[in-house]
């Protein structure tokens, strides 16, 4: 297994963690451990009517998004569709909930003025995360066709 992907494994779980607890704060309606000073206030970011699409919480659908990418790339090298077009798939959702995350910023620091440290730590994670997809889809491309290889 490629550096890279180990990096994507571990930032797909570190999401899955953080949405994970985002997650569990919206079914259980509780208050976050959050830092409560200057900028930070979990509470405002979390129950603000920009943490839900149409009745469901943003929390979950990045916690989907994980599940999806890591789905994605367990199952690559073992289907021959996805070891072609894995990468594509993957690059796909990772812009769609990248450009997501960078609204959501903007939505805390214009919008809202409080941040979620929670919230901020998912979209640097994954920031990172796309930065690897990028890089993965930049591979697949550049390298000739060999379907002996593996990819996310």
């Amino acid at each position: 297994m490629t550096t890279v992907r180990r990096i994507q494994f571990l930032s797909v779980a570190f999401g899955l963690l953080v949405s994970g607890y985002l997650s569990y704060l919206k079914i259980v309606d509780a208050p976050s451990v959050c830092l409560k000073s200057g900028p930070f206030n979990c509470d405002v970011v979390l129950n603000s009517r920009y943490s839900e699409v149409s009745g469901i919480p943003i929390a979950w659908l990045g916690f989907a998004v994980y599940l999806l990418i890591g789905a994605l790339m367990l199952m690559a090298p073992r289907q021959q569709f996805l070891r072609q077009y894995g990468a594509l798939f993957t690059f796909g959702i990772g812009l769609f909930a990248w450009l997501f995350s960078m609204w959501l910023v903007y939505v805390q620091v214009a919008l809202l003025g409080a941040l979620c440290p929670w919230c901020l730590s998912h979209e640097i994670n994954f920031t990172l995360l796309f930065a690897l997809v990028c890089l993965r889809l930049y591979r697949d491309l550049a390298e000739p066709a060999n379907p002996k290889r593996e990819t996310p």
